[in-house]
C-alpha cells in the first residue's frame, strides 16, 4: 500500500523509480483509489477506454447502505460487475 502517489508514478515503472525510489508499489500499482467521485470517474474512464483494462467502479464508501454509480456510457460488463459488487456489499 502506498499513497498518496501520482498516477504516472503509480503505474509506470520508470517514473515510479524516479519519483519514489524507495517505494515497493510505485510503478506497479493495480488498485487505484481516488479522493472524490469526479476524479475517479474521469481517470478510470480514460484508462479503461485507452487501455482496454477492466475498470470496476466507482465504488462508494462510508454510506449507510451500498450504493454505486454507473454512467450513461457504461458497458454491459460495467453494469454486470457493478451489480455483482453491490449485491456482495448488501450481504455484509
Amino acid at each position: 500500500m502506498e499513497g498518496p502517489i501520482q498516477y504516472d508514478a503509480a503505474v509506470d515503472p520508470v517514473v515510479g523509480r524516479s519519483k519514489m525510489p524507495n517505494s515497493p508499489v510505485a510503478g506497479q500499482a493495480n488498485v487505484l483509489i481516488f479522493p472524490d467521485l469526479n476524479t475517479g470517474n474521469n481517470t478510470y474512464k480514460a484508462v479503461q477506454r485507452e487501455t482496454g483494462a477492466l475498470a470496476v467502479g466507482p465504488m462508494l464508501q462510508g454510506l449507510n447502505k451500498p450504493i454505486n454509480d454507473l454512467s450513461r456510457g457504461a458497458t454491459v460488463d460495467d453494469i454486470y460487475n457493478t451489480v455483482v459488487i453491490t449485491a456482495i456489499q448488501s450481504g455484509q
